[in-house]
C-alpha cells in the first residue's frame, strides 16, 4: 500500500468513527464478542435502516466484520486488526 492509499484509508476510518452513532456501536461492541442487529438495537436509540447504514459504513472501512449468519440474523464483531492500527481503544472507547 502506498502513502496515498494509506492516507485515504486512515481518513475513511476516522470519518466513520467521527460520527457519534457509529462510535456508540463500536463502544458497545468493545463490551461484547459479537452482536446481531436486534441486540445492537436493544442498546441504542436508533433502529432499522439507520442502524444498517451505520453498520455498512463501519464494515466498509474495516472497523467491523460480519462474524457469522444464523438464519436471518447477521452477527458483527470488531475487526481487532484495524482497531489496533488506527485507534487507541483503551483511551478513545472508554
Amino acid at each position: 500500500m502506498n502513502n496515498e492509499q494509506s492516507h485515504l484509508e486512515t481518513v475513511k476510518i476516522y470519518k466513520a468513527l467521527g460520527e457519534p452513532n457509529r462510535l456508540s456501536i463500536v463502544k458497545l461492541l468493545t463490551k461484547h464478542k459479537e452482536l446481531c442487529c436486534t441486540e445492537i438495537e436493544e442498546h441504542l436509540d436508533f433502529k432499522g435502516s439507520t442502524l444498517s447504514h451505520h453498520l455498512k459504513q463501519l464494515a466498509d472501512c474495516g472497523v467491523l466484520k460480519l462474524s457469522r449468519k444464523e438464519g436471518t440474523f447477521h452477527y458483527y464483531q470488531l475487526n481487532q486488526d484495524t482497531l489496533k492500527r488506527y485507534v487507541a481503544v483503551e483511551t478513545v472507547l472508554d
